[in-house]
């Protein structure tokens, strides 16, 4: 059974390198599918995955249907716009 490496990205110059890393890492005992969330998928599976993982940020990478931890509690929170002062006066 092949390991399922899965790489969700925004077809952006931030998340290429890390689709090419994965890329370049891959063995034969490696199957590697790209899920570009710009254009999603005709069947919506890679959405889907997305809130499965609940991927918060791009790029992000599961192996094995588990969301690498390098990958997780990321992206934009309230907490942290709160801690930089957003929507305080100066």
């Amino acid at each position: 059974m092949k390991r399922q490496i899965e790489v969700f990205t925004a077809g952006c110059p931030v998340c290429e390198p890390t689709v090419k890393t994965v890329k370049e890492m891959a063995c034969d005992s490696c199957e590697v599918t790209v899920y570009d969330l710009v254009k999603q998928c005709d069947d919506k599976v890679c959405v889907d995955k997305m809130k499965e993982y609940n991927i918060t940020s791009l790029p992000a990478v599961a192996v094995n249907g588990k969301l690498l931890a390098c990958c997780q509690n990321r992206g934009v929170s309230k907490e942290e716009l709160a801690a930089a002062g957003i929507g305080k006066a100066i």
